[in-house]
């Protein structure tokens, strides 16, 4: 007798990650306190602004995006840049 596959469904999986999520989080997207814990971790001389080679070293994804975060083109970038970026549907 064979015996059938066990997998999960789509529905399945999604109701499982939606359990193990905290409340409030959204999936592919940190929490304020999370992305502040970031930040504060890739800005290496902790000056409040995050270089291009910070960004690489401890923030890719913020990096990829950097040129697009750093509107005025001052070189860096704040916490709340990146705050905001996000918010607009860009860099996590």
């Amino acid at each position: 007798m064979k015996s059938k596959p066990r997998c999960l469904t789509f529905a399945t999986l999604t109701l499982f990650v939606a359990a193990a999520t905290p409340a409030g989080a959204q999936l592919g997207k940190p929490s304020a306190e999370e992305l502040a814990k970031r930040f504060a971790a890739a800005d290496t001389n902790a000056d409040g602004q995050l270089t291009l080679e910070e960004a690489k070293a401890g923030m890719p994804r913020v990096a990829k995006n950097f040129a697009t975060i750093d509107k005025d083109q001052k070189g860096y970038i704040t916490l709340d840049e990146i705050k905001a970026a996000m918010a607009a549907g860009g860099s996590r």
